[in-house]
């Protein structure tokens, strides 16, 4: 089980901001929402075509009374009002190995109050779901997909709670601006069932 015991120097927040992201995007209700757009804001600064990033949630005023200097490095100083939850990007995600493959191997320790990731996928209109010829394999449904003329690329923000609580955020590439992110629970249920999976173990 590959398990994070602790949070390491190396880590590095997604937003160190004492705001909301993007006072010109979605409202940020709730942490966990807040905690998606973050993340969804530094995934948007890195570019498009990047792989995909797991990140730890950690409840920030636990993280400044455990790990005060991890805090600091954060920019979780004691003078600031940072969000209640702080992302945490983890290791690199083996690129050779299926996501779902990889989620199934996490566990993590219960200093972790939730989990997010974010990946880029292709996806197609609901008018493309009856041309998809029969037969395809999942890898030729890939390639059908890319293929397709009405394709998009879209960047998914999935996150969970320990307690089921979940959010997620999409962004077209098309769309790339803060004030065109849609959020919503149930946007990409397949992945947030995985990611909540992993408090199971």
């Amino acid at each position: 089980m590959l398990a994070m015991s602790n949070l390491s120097s190396n880590s590095s927040s997604a937003s160190s901001s004492d705001e909301p992201p993007s006072a010109s995007g979605p409202v940020a209700s709730t942490p966990i929402t807040r905690a998606v757009l973050e993340i969804d804001e530094y995934a948007s600064g890195l570019g498009w075509d990047q792989p995909a990033r797991l990140f730890g949630l950690v409840d920030t005023a636990r993280l400044r009374a455990d790990e005060p200097e991890l805090a600091g490095q954060l920019g979780l100083d004691e003078g600031s009002t940072p969000a209640p939850l702080t992302p945490v990007e983890q290791d690199e995600i083996p690129a050779d190995t299926p996501l779902d493959e990889f989620l199934a191997t996490i566990a993590w320790p219960g200093a972790v109050a939730g989990c997010a990731i974010t990946v880029e996928r292709l996806m197609l209109p609901p008018s493309a779901e009856a041309s998809v010829p029969e037969g395809l394999d999942e890898s030729g449904l890939v390639d059908w997909v890319a293929a397709h003329p009405d394709r998009q690329e879209v960047r998914m923000t999935v996150a969970v709670l320990r307690d089921g609580t979940r959010d997620s955020a999409l962004r077209l590439r098309e769309k790339d601006s803060p004030t065109q992110v849609l959020t919503g629970a149930g946007l990409v249920p397949g992945l947030a069932e995985a990611l909540a999976a992993t408090f199971e173990a």
